[in-house]
């Protein structure tokens, strides 16, 4: 295979791969062979930075960042790759194996464009290069399979907000999992249902669907007094064809970015096109929390059997108390909770809720490894783990959430 500048005299190089070392990743070896034929090199990592400001760079489409575990401790000089690559109008396919998901998002919030987890799924790497291709192409404002919304749509779906109250609880796989299971509840006849990210500095829910994260969201939540079914349209995504999402702005920003009055805008708008809106909050509360808060017909809380999360819940209920907001509308759910017969686990949670004054009434198993595959897969539960009891409570929940909507529309 030889160097990147060896093969130039060769074939014109188009994509590299970086890594520590390639032969750690004998699957991409092979994709890449058989994607682009002799037009690849290899590089090492410092090798990279020294190569993008070669003449010989100049050429390159892209190049296949392959990491794993044993690198995360170099994500300072992964995150200059990135930004060198992308200086340079160079795109960046991750390939990552069993790289935390904290690691996984700082590589993406850098700029890399795509990711693919390793072992690679089959034509999985092919087709993250299409993309690139389609987008380097120039981009579409509506997806084309993406149908623009109905300017007469007079629904109002139901908002499910959810919380988490401390880091690591689960609230965005409780969120995106929740709103999957909506969108597939009823096979043919199922409701219409749109995920909100509104994390906007740290949301996830674009990594755990595997979805770009585009410019047009930023553009949209920046000018709300402008928002239109079309803008509003294309702002969002459909994955699978079944749920559509709007994922996190591109960029990081700040959470005061968007007013009460912006976010009021976005819920009402998704209510009327969408009979469930399902929104993935950020773990600090802000000035726009108290909106989500009256819009939500259920607002779960995510807590775990720690101390943080104790202390997290005192302080929530301190603070909605007084400014007089209604603290009693929140439903807490514990993730990894005690198993059924972990009896001194159970009496810990009993004496948790009694001390908090509140009523946990949700138990969350351990799903276990599977939940984080999934996660940095960019799957849902349901098409990577289905019979995870963890997803087995989900789709519970969702399917008596649903029903409960069903009892009322026709009580009305």
């Amino acid at each position: 295979m030889g160097s990147a500048v060896v093969q130039t005299e060769f074939a014109p190089i188009v994509a590299c791969t970086i890594s520590r070392d390639v032969q750690n990743f004998d699957l991409l070896i092979e994709d890449m062979e058989a994607a682009l034929g002799e037009s690849w090199g290899d590089l090492g990592f410092a090798e990279a930075l020294a190569f993008f400001s070669q003449p010989d760079a100049h050429a390159l489409e892209f190049v296949a960042l392959a990491i794993d575990r044993n690198d995360e401790d170099n994500l300072v000089l992964l995150d200059e790759i990135i930004t060198q690559a992308k200086s340079r109008g160079i795109n960046v396919i991750l390939i990552a194996e069993d790289v935390t998901p904290a690691s996984l998002h700082q590589l993406l919030r850098k700029g890399a464009d795509e990711f693919v987890p390793y072992p690679l799924p089959e034509h999985e790497l092919q087709e993250a290069i299409d993309r690139i291709k389609a987008q380097n192409a120039g981009p579409a404002l509506v997806p084309a399979k993406q149908k623009p919304l109905d300017a007469d749509s007079e629904k109002e779906g139901a908002v499910f907000v959810v919380h988490g109250l401390a880091g690591g609880s689960g609230s965005t796989t409780m969120a995106v999992n929740l709103a999957w299971e909506l969108a597939n509840i009823d096979g043919k006849d199922s409701p219409r249902v749109c995920l909100i990210d509104l994390d906007l500095q740290y949301g996830s829910v674009a990594t755990y669907l595997d979805l770009p994260r585009r410019e047009i969201v930023f553009d949209m939540l920046s000018d709300t007094q402008n928002m239109d079914d079309d803008i509003f349209g294309q702002a969002l995504q459909i994955f699978e064809d079944k749920l559509h999402v709007l994922t996190a702005p591109a960029d990081m920003v700040p959470l005061d970015l968007i007013t009460p009055e912006d976010v009021q805008s976005v819920i009402t708008m998704a209510r009327r096109h969408f009979d469930y809106v399902v929104i993935d909050m950020p773990k600090a509360v802000i000035q726009w929390s108290e909106t989500t808060l009256q819009a939500a017909h259920v607002y779960i809380a995510l807590i775990e059997l720690d101390m943080r999360s104790a202390q997290n819940t005192l302080r929530l209920k301190h603070a909605l108390q007084s400014e007089d907001l209604p603290f009693d509308k929140l439903r807490f759910a514990l993730n990894r909770a005690p198993k059924f017969t972990d009896l001194s686990g159970k009496s810990r949670v009993r004496r948790m809720g009694d001390s908090l004054g509140i009523a946990i009434d949700l138990h969350l198993p351990d799903g276990g490894k599977p939940i984080t595959q999934a996660c940095d897969h960019g799957q849902p539960l349901a098409e990577s783990c289905a019979k995870n009891p963890l997803r087995k409570e989900i789709a519970k929940l969702a399917r008596s959430l649903h029903d409960l909507g069903r009892e009322e529309a026709e009580a009305a």
